[in-house]
């Protein structure tokens, strides 16, 4: 970055500019700074004079599941029906499920893809006194779940070699590695979900940013995130975040990987600022995006909606007619 500068002093005017322009800004982080313009300064500045982090907001935002082994938790349409003509039980734990690849702009393209949950002793995971792995409560599982149990059966020595730390010590063969054990329920709720590692290449065949809802009870898979709370403030969140300026908000608060790419871990999410409002503001902008969600789903044209949001985002953090203009080239 420090050669980045330097180049400028090359470039005739281009370069006089930008060597009076551009400042070395902090960045939430020791290891990690940004170069920001004047102008970015100034709209970096109200963002967070007029927002609150999120993470004081009454929001929880968890990343998705990791199996360890996708291939024995994983199946399709087919295979989930095949289960449950085999034992009518096996729907009580198969959950459609959600990769960071199907999420797009507000919605995700589902894939048809079903995940076995299956907690750490499951099925006696309520079982406190419980602390390593259990053979009682295997012996549960085969006796409760017998189509799922003979399905992982066949997978059982993959199953063992991962994480052998902890796989058959901490937890048993045939559980999730990591299933969110203090915040699963929270993905059978309306939710915002969004990608681990997103990107504003237009190549990769979605807009940027793209934060999406979700009220099908979807479980993440560990390369999404999942936001949750309030109907009303999430959707609203939603539409900042999927704003123009939402853009600058991911590169201003997220470490930016190789290629455009930003790793929107949770610890980095939870530092955006947004402004709260009242609850009929909220409400508003909420049916603004319910309304956009319909016609998503339909295939009907939205753009008057999302103009209707923009400006009233730039409106909400006070932004100038310089500061738009600024961020509608980036």
């Amino acid at each position: 970055m420090i050669q980045f500068k330097s180049d400028y002093y090359y470039n005739s005017k281009k370069s006089l500019y930008f060597e009076q322009q551009l400042e070395i800004s902090s960045f939430y982080s020791s290891e990690s700074w940004i170069v920001l313009t004047e102008i970015e300064q100034r709209i970096k500045s109200k963002i967070e004079s007029k927002g609150t982090p999120l993470k004081d907001w009454d929001i929880n935002i968890y990343r998705g599941i990791l199996t360890g082994y996708n291939e024995a938790f994983i199946s399709d349409g087919k295979k989930k029906e095949e289960l449950i003509a085999e034992d009518p039980k096996s729907v009580e734990i198969i959950r459609p499920i959600l990769r960071g690849r199907d999420i797009q702009k507000y919605t995700y393209k589902f894939a048809d893809l079903y995940l076995l949950f299956i907690p750490w002793h499951f099925p006696l995971h309520q079982n406190k006194e419980i602390k390593g792995s259990s053979d009682l409560a295997e012996n549960e599982f085969k006796k409760q779940f017998p189509a799922i149990y003979n399905h992982l059966l066949q997978f059982k020595k993959q199953l063992s070699n991962r994480n052998r730390a902890e796989t058959g010590i901490r937890y048993e063969w045939y559980a999730l590695q990591r299933w969110g054990s203090n915040y699963f329920e929270d993905f059978a709720k309306s939710k915002i979900t969004y990608i681990e590692i997103m990107t504003d290449n237009p190549s990769e065949g979605y807009e940027f940013p793209a934060f999406s809802y979700d009220t099908e009870k979807c479980v993440a898979l560990n390369t999404a995130y999942i936001m949750t709370g309030n109907e009303y403030e999430l959707k609203y969140i939603m539409a900042v975040l999927n704003s123009t300026l939402g853009k600058q908000l991911v590169k201003y608060y997220v470490v930016q990987l190789q290629q455009r790419q930003y790793r929107m871990l949770g610890q980095y999410v939870a530092n955006f600022p947004i402004p709260k409002l009242d609850s009929n503001e909220y409400i508003f902008i909420a049916n603004l995006i319910s309304e956009i969600l319909y016609k998503k789903e339909k295939g009907e044209e939205f753009k008057e909606l999302e103009t209707l949001i923009k400006n009233k985002v730039y409106s909400i953090f006070n932004l100038n007619q310089e500061e738009v203009d600024f961020i509608e080239t980036q």
